[in-house]
């Protein structure tokens, strides 16, 4: 079975492409690449390359590579001139300039990592990530939209800019036997990937599973229930969803409170999920979030 799995951030790569790595599947990764804050977002702005981050952490989910490799691509510099930025991001960035071609990069790193498969970028255009907020003002930048700074209910969500779809990405994904959205931040992270042009065509007939958040997160989703979340993914895609994957289980007051302690960005658990596909799909202990191995065994039976 040949799966590509789609969004940005760390969510969907450590619950969806750690899992389906120890399945027997063909997985690939569409991936974000609009971001503008954090070390991406500078290398970005100041060399007009891909935002790189949510690639890297692609890259290193599927990488057929030794853990001392995965420590090296994923350090992060903690002070001097390169203080904040990962050497991955810095690596990526390199080859594109240096191969003064994305695709060449985007080969190279993918030949580098031993990634059996592809990690993709949705789009080698530039644009940025707009929303639109219910007292009609515009925010514009996807770092501006995650962090918050506007504490207004979305309204709409845009690119500013006409971007295609990558045309290799959109050949995985008709290649492809299920594609798999999430889970991720909605509109800051997922919705980039989702609006690039081409898009929609290529997903039309194909089968869909939408992984749902487990947690709610301020200025994004505030008291969102699954239907939300999915009336919200509907609209960008332009269909249903074939299958919503959603968590069941409660992790308990005390663990989600020191969850929220580590990350006071997410409000409250997502509600809702009579009419969809409910599953244990939290981890036992730890960190609230998304069990790669349940979630690639229920991703399984639904296919």
């Amino acid at each position: 079975m040949r799966v590509v799995a789609m969004g940005g951030g760390n969510a969907m790569p450590r619950a969806v492409l750690a899992g389906l790595k120890e399945m027997a599947v063909e997985v690939s990764a569409v991936c974000a690449v609009l971001d503008t804050g954090g070390s991406s977002g500078r290398l970005r702005r100041e060399y007009g390359v891909l935002s790189p981050g949510d690639m890297r952490r692609a890259l290193l989910a599927l990488a057929e590579t030794s853990d001392a490799m995965k420590s090296v691509f994923d350090y992060r510099f903690q002070e001097g001139e390169f203080s904040g930025h990962n050497f991955a991001n810095l690596f990526i960035s390199t080859l594109e300039l240096s191969l003064d071609s994305r695709e060449k990069a985007i080969e190279e790193m993918n030949r580098i990592m031993g990634v059996s498969r592809f990690v993709f970028p949705a789009t080698v255009d530039d644009a940025e990530l707009c929303v639109k907020l219910h007292d009609g003002s515009t925010v514009c930048g996807e770092s501006k939209i995650d962090k918050n700074t506007h504490n207004k209910k979305i309204t709409e969500v845009f690119l500013d800019r006409k971007a295609d779809l990558y045309f290799k990405a959109s050949q995985e994904i008709k290649e492809s036997d299920l594609v798999i959205i999430g889970p991720g931040d909605l509109y800051s992270s997922l919705a980039q990937v989702l609006l690039v042009c081409g898009m929609r065509e290529v997903l039309k007939d194909k089968k869909v599973v939408y992984v749902c958040n487990i947690c709610c997160k301020k200025g994004e989703t505030e008291d969102f229930q699954v239907s939300d979340f999915v009336s919200v993914i509907e609209n960008l895609i332009g269909k249903r969803p074939e299958f919503v994957l959603c968590n069941t289980t409660n992790p308990g007051e005390e663990r989600l409170q020191e969850y929220k302690r580590k990350h006071p960005e997410l409000t409250e658990m997502v509600k809702g999920v009579d009419g969809f596909t409910g599953r244990d799909l939290l981890l036992d202990r730890g960190p609230v979030e998304h069990d790669p191995y349940k979630l690639s065994k229920a991703i399984f039976e639904l296919s």
